[in-house]
């Protein structure tokens, strides 16, 4: 018994027929396993992360950011061991008098009064107490306000410590300032209260406005500030340069104890959302609590 044999079809048969829509798993995919509308997979199962209560991005685009791992402890060490060794040269050489100093005092003289001077007053105030510490009134009252009560505190603790390490280095070192002969300008205090105050703030702040944001607006404060002192004529290089280490040392220590007391808010993860629970939150694998 013969079969049949099938017809060959032709490039032009395949042609004139317009392709059929084939259901498959691709389809699946789309509106869920039973055409629900629902983003599961094609068996039904909900995914193991509900979008819900997913981590935003760094940019604030919905998904689930990978665990980005801490700055290693030693290197945080060694950054303040760092600025503890340069901190104790730039004081002995403002104290004892060497070339650096020279070196130091020519500059200062070269810099004072350069630039225009109510643009040079304006970034000599920012270290002023009177625009600085209500900046980090405002950002330890928004931390208390989101439950953030020992990070606040520890900020407010290490503000507290800015003249209790100043005013006896001022009175120890007795530096005259660079148009008077009066004494007690090292190290500068505009130049401490300063990188405290809106280190400190950018500190408390960056959970929420992300590392990117906060870290880059506290160091150009600082360095505006820093700026002005010495274009103004009050301070020699050399104190704002000891302050910024003696102070660098400080928030090396408020950014660890922050981490400890708060690790997850306190990562470089980027913001975060509003819509998380504080059970949610505190659970370092990104799975829903409670």
């Amino acid at each position: 018994m013969r079969e049949t044999p099938r017809s060959q079809g032709t490039a032009s048969d395949a042609g004139a027929e317009r392709p059929q829509r084939r259901f498959g798993r691709a389809f699946a995919h789309t509106t869920g396993a039973s055409g629900s509308g629902t983003p599961h997979g094609s068996d039904g199962r909900p995914p193991q992360t509900p979008r819900g209560v997913r981590h935003t991005g760094p940019d604030g685009r919905p998904g689930t950011t990978p665990p980005v791992p801490g700055r290693p402890a030693f290197f945080r060490s060694g950054l303040f061991a760092l600025c503890a060794l340069l901190f104790g040269l730039v004081t002995w050489q403002a104290a004892a008098g060497g070339p650096l100093r020279a070196a130091d005092e020519r500059l200062g003289l070269a810099l004072a009064g350069q630039g225009p001077r109510p643009l040079t007053e304006v970034l000599a105030d920012l270290g002023g107490m009177p625009v600085a510490l209500p900046v980090l009134a405002l950002a330890i009252g928004y931390a208390l306000r989101r439950g953030r009560r020992a990070q606040a505190l520890a900020v407010a603790v290490t503000m507290a410590a800015v003249p209790a390490l100043v005013m006896p280095l001022k009175l120890w070192i007795a530096r005259p300032g660079p148009l008077t002969d009066a004494t007690g300008y090292y190290p500068s205090g505009h130049t401490a209260t300063a990188m405290v105050a809106y280190g400190g703030a950018a500190l408390l702040l960056t959970p929420y406005a992300g590392r990117n944001r906060t870290v880059p607006v506290a160091v150009l404060l600082t360095l505006a500030t820093g700026t002005g002192l010495m274009l103004r004529g009050y301070h020699w290089p050399l104190d704002v340069l000891g302050s910024v280490l003696l102070c660098g040392m400080l928030l090396i220590l408020l950014g660890r104890v922050l981490t400890r007391t708060h690790p997850t808010l306190t990562g470089s993860r980027g913001p975060v959302p509003d819509g998380l629970s504080r059970s949610t939150r505190r659970n370092s694998s990104g799975t829903p609590t409670g």
